[in-house]
């Protein structure tokens, strides 16, 4: 019996394990060799949340009848307005954080002319939750990214994927979805900033 135990804790460490990385699907970081900056780009068209995999608009809908169920309509307008701000801002903001902390040859900005631009398209988006005292369980991402030349989007020069990666990096909005996924986002930003520094010295 404790060997079954153990072997069943085994094989959950080792799913576990899994996920929670970025797995380079094609192409290398040799192209970065020669870039001081890289554009980034967030995508969100493809994204499913939950575990039942809603589209933003059910999830929206249900986070809506639960706020003003329990809190009142002013707490949902606040909300839905910093989730706003996060999914066109923050979150990016958040990965800039991450990955420019890690990646000290190159400089990764938003809104900038560069030879080569990063977009990450959100395929799974688990916001977690907060329970203060109780404790809380982080969001997760999953995320397809890829390097394209700026100038011709259909010239992809690397392909990677980012693993349900859990974000446990703590921030003031931490209580709220939008921060522990934009914990996640910055998260991943982390990831990917140590694989490129690895590469790139």
């Amino acid at each position: 019996m404790r060997k079954l135990l153990l072997l069943l804790f085994m094989a959950i460490g080792v799913v576990a394990f899994a996920q929670n990385q970025i797995k380079v699907e094609s192409g290398n970081f040799d192209f970065l060799k020669d870039q001081n900056e890289v554009n980034v780009q967030l995508v969100f068209d493809n994204a499913v949340y939950q575990e039942k995999n809603m589209t933003e608009t059910q999830y929206l809908e249900n986070r809506k009848a639960d706020i003003t169920a329990k809190k009142s309509e002013a707490v949902w307008k606040n909300w839905i307005y910093q989730w706003g701000q996060f999914k066109n801002s923050e979150y990016l903001d958040y990965f800039l954080k991450g990955i420019n902390g890690k990646s000290k040859k190159v400089v990764f900005k938003k809104d900038t002319n560069t030879k080569y631009t990063l977009i990450i398209d959100a395929k799974w988006i688990y916001a977690g939750w907060y329970g203060g005292m109780i404790g809380s369980q982080e969001a997760k991402l999953t995320a397809d990214m890829k390097f394209v030349e700026t100038d011709d989007p259909s010239k992809v020069v690397m392909r990677l994927q980012a693993d349900k990666i859990g974000g446990k990096q703590m921030n003031k909005q931490f209580a709220w979805e939008y921060g522990r996924i934009a914990a996640a986002y910055e998260v991943t930003g982390k990831k990917l900033g140590k694989e490129i520094k690895e590469v790139i010295k």
